[in-house]
């Protein structure tokens, strides 16, 4: 059914209750008991409990992965609940990792979960990599996607990569010395800032379940040795037309798969170096602002609010008075601000405005601040504008 071996050994045995609660996979063709087995004896790194983590960890607890290993540093948001499935509201505020420890645990008791809440960098990666057979990445970052691709290939395991952004998933295997890697399919990284988040551009929540089952699929068919994994295909889904595009992605022999780790992945992908001075963005608060709005109503200050949000967010919450153009937009020199005027730039909650203006001071500008707490904190001061989100 497959041209590669198995991935994983099989374990001795199974209980009875695992062979009752498997028993609808294990009466499959090419998996049965031998195939469980291998399941059970698999440890599977999970590379963030988000968006595509979340369907991976609750369909791989399911089918009997015997060790599901799970890295995230970041606690849960009420913003998560849309699609990061495994969280409950009763979560909220407590470490992703932990959550989805306590949702493993009672879907499927027969399976351990290592947790690592650690931020991942070249200093622990291939450590925590040396453990397990394969990884699956749902992370949302260029310079992580790249240091997991380069850990995967140094340690020699496969790596099952997604991506999902607005309607559209993206879903390939990638394993050195098998077949290409994710360096053959994005040999450079694009301009720091040009693709936005799911954070910033939304995502279909569905979209996650689509993407995330197949990488659980995929990590199965490695572990048992059944079917054709996608190694050099990458499937493409638009899921507001509901269709599926495969790519064949071949090896680059322009492309070099690095054979040690970057010291410095963030500023691979064009964001300061480590160790690198940042330029500061002045800062004002919304009180502040408030009497700017007020004294430029009357001719009294001259100045652009700009709102470097995506257009969706401007539809939630706004702050009266600001010109919305896009962070991207601005990054990509695709729009010019004027030089002559004071400029005032506000996101979300800051981040995105101060990375903008550090953008625009290294450009020749030099009158420019941006809004402490973002439209957040606008909301938060009692100011009219829409909701916090």
């Amino acid at each position: 059914m497959t041209g590669f071996s198995p991935l994983v050994s099989p374990a001795a045995d199974l209980s009875q209750a695992e062979i009752e609660r498997y028993s609808r996979q294990i009466i499959l063709p090419g998996v049965g008991l031998e195939g469980q087995k291998r399941l059970k004896n698999a440890r599977v790194l999970i590379v963030g409990a988000g968006g595509l983590g979340a369907p991976t960890i609750m369909y791989l607890a399911a089918a009997g992965v015997g060790t599901l290993g799970i890295i995230d540093d970041d606690t849960v948001d009420s913003s998560n609940l849309q699609r990061q499935v495994i969280h409950r509201e009763d979560a909220v505020g407590t470490l992703k990792v932990e959550s989805a420890e306590s949702f493993v645990a009672g879907l499927n008791p027969h399976v351990k979960t290592v947790t690592h809440a650690v931020r991942l960098d070249a200093s622990n990666i291939l450590e925590i990599f040396r453990g397990y057979d394969v990884v699956l990445d749902g992370t949302d970052n260029f310079a992580t996607r790249y240091l997991v691709n380069d850990a995967a290939a140094i340690v020699g395991i496969p790596l099952i990569w997604g991506s999902i952004l607005r309607f559209d998933g993206q879903v390939s295997v990638f394993w050195n010395g098998v077949g290409p890697t994710y360096r053959d399919l994005y040999p450079e990284a694009p301009p720091a800032g040009l693709v936005p988040s799911c954070a910033e551009a939304g995502v279909f929540g569905v979209l996650c379940a689509q993407i995330g089952s197949v990488m659980a699929s995929e990590a199965i068919k490695l572990i048992t040795g059944i079917g054709k994994p996608l190694i050099g295909r990458v499937l493409i889904l638009d899921a507001l037309e509901t269709s599926w595009t495969e790519v064949t992605l071949e090896k680059d022999p322009e492309t070099v798969q690095p054979a040690e780790l970057l010291e410095d992945y963030p500023a691979f992908c064009g964001m300061p170096a480590k160790g690198e001075e940042h330029v500061t963005v002045s800062e004002i608060d919304v009180h502040e602002l408030k009497e700017l709005l007020k004294a430029r109503e009357a001719n009294n200050e001259h100045f652009e609010l700009i709102d470097v949000r995506e257009v969706g967010e401007a539809g939630i919450a706004r702050i009266p008075g600001a010109t919305l153009i896009p962070r991207a937009d601005i990054l990509s020199g695709d729009v010019t601000l004027p030089q002559d005027k004071r400029i005032i730039l506000h996101c979300k909650s800051g981040g995105r405005s101060a990375e903008v203006g550090r953008y625009l001071l290294a450009n020749g500008y030099e009158n420019i601040q941006h809004v402490r707490g973002g439209v957040n904190a606008w909301i938060d001061s009692g100011q009219p504008g829409g909701s916090k989100y």
